[in-house]
């Protein structure tokens, strides 16, 4: 089973995070290069890690289940605008449909039902985003290791 870094996350600039500054939980490097990178860039004004909740209904079990999307940040833009996101980070292979095997497993019916539910994650976090005049990012191994990150054309608001 693969392990992943995890802890808590000591900003240097705390004025900036919306929350409980002693209680910023990293579930990955990925999660904690992008929390430095919110936490020391100038270009983000305000940023809140896992301080939104979001009700689904899971397609697996058909029960409401609670999203918490990875961060929110309020950012400038190079023309100076200020503009807000809901943010999550994901594998690439997470975000795109599996491809069918030539004899079906239970790593590729693990592999649909985890993209069935982040589809469905998903949909609602773009819904709660439109609704509060916000952008729904997701950014992946490809935007995390490239250094002006985010890329926020990945926007999937419509």
């Amino acid at each position: 089973m693969a392990r992943y870094l995890q802890g808590r996350f000591v900003p240097r600039n705390p004025e900036k995070y919306v929350g409980n500054v002693n209680n910023i939980i990293y579930r990955s490097s990925w999660e904690k290069k992008m929390f430095v990178r919110l936490d020391q860039d100038p270009t983000f004004l305000k940023w809140s890690s896992e301080e939104l909740v979001i009700p689904y209904v899971s397609p697996v079990d058909g029960k409401v289940h609670r999203y918490f999307p990875d961060f929110i940040m309020e950012y400038k833009t190079r023309t100076g605008e200020i503009k807000r996101a809901v943010c999550e980070i994901k594998p690439f292979a997470q975000t795109i449909s599996p491809k069918i095997p030539k004899r079906q497993n239970v790593r590729y019916l693990t592999e649909v039902a985890t993209y069935a539910v982040n589809q469905e994650k998903w949909k609602q976090a773009r819904v709660w985003a439109e609704r509060n005049k916000m952008d729904f990012v997701i950014l992946t191994e490809n935007d995390l290791g490239i250094s002006q990150l985010p890329k926020l054309k990945r926007s999937s608001r419509s």
